[in-house]
């Protein structure tokens, strides 16, 4: 189906995504929080995070919709764990993305709107 969005590069679509993931601090800081456990977690997330749980919740459906998490429900449980092949690939695209606006900023220089 065609949209305005489709009228863009598959891969410019995936940056914005990827972007858009990490648009709120509190996703920025839920994947600081498993990483830096290096295990999936669980309802502990909630703990630590100065939101309510279905707040959280909300968050980690955002992070896994974009699939930059895992998850695995046991029960009314639910575990996630980072998806790094993922997560490495997004970052590759953004230092791409940086590498090509460096590139022209170099190219044309700094004199726009001056």
């Amino acid at each position: 189906m065609w949209n305005k969005k489709t009228a863009f590069l598959e891969d410019t679509q995936d940056l914005a995504n990827f972007a858009k993931a990490l648009s709120h601090p509190a996703r920025i800081q839920i994947l600081l929080e498993i990483a830096r456990r290096n295990e999936c977690i669980c309802g502990e997330i909630v703990e630590v995070m100065p939101l309510a749980q279905s707040t959280v919740s909300q968050h980690l459906n955002e992070l896994k919709k974009a699939g930059l998490i895992k998850g695995e429900t046991e029960g009314t449980k639910s575990c996630y764990c980072i998806d790094w092949e993922v997560l490495n690939k997004n970052f590759s695209a953004l230092e791409e993305w940086k590498v090509d606006i460096q590139t022209l900023q170099k190219k044309f220089g700094n004199s726009c709107c001056e």
